[in-house]
Parts: structure tokens; sequence; C-alpha cells
């Protein structure tokens, strides 16, 4: 899913590279599961909890890996960490060069108990770092990152709200409703919650519909996006969840899906005009030959432009 924020002339773009969320979403891939990423933010370019297949759909959405200048991961499950590696080698060339950060919670850098650590000290160890705990602020490449609580299996868990020149884009990552959620995302313009069940069925660590609908009414968001979607919100068709939660809190709710894209007005973003990829092509994954095309092409042109055509150097040096 795609959408733009106007600001002073330079458009932030979101994108979700995935919808899907949960280990038995995640496992099935009915759902992508490749996170999402925060584009010209400053100027920088930031994945977000890059799950199983973040970097095939970075390809297949027609994004270059190499040109991130960070990588959040709020919690060490595989659903949000998988590809956070791979991206990392990218972003630095595959390790060649120091540059980015590497944003993530005490489980993900550095290993809480039972969890983590799910980046290796190797591929730490050419950008730099920043630790996420829960109502610290840090501030990174001229963005402030405040890191906010969670309530969800790894204790050590965060979400986060980046917030540049006063326009906040808040993402809660998993974590079961509780009463302090709405403080941690206080004033968020863009609000992206990770609703794994419709209505009132909750499960432990999780919200629901009814639990979105509670959050959104106490953040009051300009725009709210509902995605890491489990197997009984798929089924139970989320467009139709989140027209009901729209309704029900006056605001605008996106239920994300794969290649959904829209565009947001940076000082009206309740106004916005939806350009998507149709839903069968976007379930289809890799079957799909329109996306499959576009990979293929995409990362053909990229390993062209960036001489990284290994083999055949091989050979060719073979051949002298």
């Amino acid at each position: 899913m795609l959408f733009y924020v106007q600001y002073d002339g330079i458009k932030m773009k979101l994108t979700f590279l995935g919808s899907g969320g949960g280990r038995f979403s995640a496992i099935s891939q009915r759902r992508m599961t490749g996170g999402f990423r925060i584009d010209n933010i400053n100027g920088k370019n930031y994945h977000i909890d890059p799950g199983p297949g973040a970097l095939i759909r970075t390809y297949q959405f027609g994004f270059d890996p190499r040109n991130l200048s960070g990588v959040f991961v709020s919690h060490a499950h595989t659903d949000h960490y998988n590809d956070a590696e791979i991206l990392i080698e990218a972003m630095t060339k595959g390790m060649t060069r120091r540059y980015g950060t590497i944003f993530g919670s005490t489980s993900v850098l550095n290993g809480f108990e039972k969890w983590g650590p799910c980046i290796s000290a190797y591929h730490q160890s050419k950008s730099n770092t920043v630790l996420l705990k829960p109502d610290e602020v840090v501030e990174a490449d001229g963005i402030e990152v405040k890191g906010t609580k969670t309530q969800h299996g790894d204790p050590a868990g965060v979400g986060f709200q980046l917030n540049y020149n006063g326009f906040k884009v808040s993402y809660t990552s998993d974590t079961g409703y509780f009463d302090e959620l709405g403080e941690c995302h206080e004033g968020a313009d863009i609000l992206i919650a990770s609703v794994l069940r419709p209505g009132n069925r909750t499960i432990n660590g999780h919200m629901c519909s009814r639990n979105f609908i509670d959050l959104i009414n106490k953040v009051k968001p300009k725009v709210a996006v509902m995605t890491h979607l489990g197997l009984k919100m798929i089924s139970s068709n989320p467009v139709t969840e989140a027209k009901k939660i729209s309704k029900e809190t006056g605001v605008k709710v996106i239920a994300a899906f794969d290649g959904l894209s829209f565009n947001v007005n940076y000082k009206n973003p309740k106004r916005f005009r939806i350009i998507s990829l149709k839903d069968t092509e976007s379930h289809a994954h890799s079957t799909s030959h329109t996306l499959y095309d576009s990979e293929r092409k995409n990362s053909y042109q990229l390993a062209f432009k960036n001489n990284e055509f290994d083999e055949l150097s091989i050979l060719r040096k073979r051949k002298n």
C-alpha cells in the first residue's frame, strides 16, 4: 500500500509491502508479510518490521533495498524481523561500507531472556544502532523517534512514533490494548496499527477491531490504517471491518492490502485518491505474471546498475 504526505513541497511516501501478520498468516502467505517502508522523510528511507518476503516484495513493488537509510525492528518475532539482516546487507552494499541506522528493541539488538538477539553483531557492525525503549525519545537523521509501550509476547518489544517537523506517524506494532496506549500515540497524524482479529474477538497480546475503535477515539488521528491482519480478519473481509470502524469513530480508516496505494495531503490528510493494484493480482504473489515480470525486470536493471553480475564476472576472469 502506498500513500504520500506533502510537506513543504516534498512528498513522504509510505509503502506497505504486506498486510498479513501473525505466525499462521505468515506461514500460509495468504497476505504478504514484508512490513512497510517510509520513504523521503527528511530525505531518508526506512523499512519497518521486514518480515518474511520483505526483500522479494521490495523488488516486486518497484523499490530498491540499496537506497535504505535505516531499518526498524519492533520485537523478536519472525514475522517482524525475518528479512532484517539481508536488508541491512543491501543498505551497506553487502557489508562493504558503513552506512545507515538500525533501530530496534532491547530484544532485537541485544537479546532479552529467551527473545533475540535478532540481528547479529556482524550485521550491526556497519551501521549506527539506536536502542528504542518505551517513552524514550531519540533523535536520528533529523527525526525524533519515540519508543512506545506494548503488551505482547516479547516483553521488551516496542512501537514507535516518528516526528518530523511536527508531522507524526505512529505505529503500534503488535500489542494488546491497554488504557495508556492512546497516550503513547498521542498527536499522531497517521496511526498505523496491528489489528489481528475482527469484532470483539481479541487474543492475548493483540488487538481486535473493538480495541482499534477505542484507540482511535483516544488518539484522534487524521487517517488510521489497520494492518498485520490475521487469518480470521482476512476471512471476515477487512474492508467491511474498516468501514464499520470508520463509521463509529468518524476517522477515515483504511484496511491495508498488498499493493494498495493512496495519496495523502499533508495539510488535509483526509483527502486522498486511491491508486491500487488489483487485489486479485496482489494475493497471487509470485504466481501473478504482472507482478512477477515487474519484479524480474526491476531486479535485473538494478543489478546491472550496481555491477552485481558476480557469476558472469567470475566466468570472464576465468576465460581471460
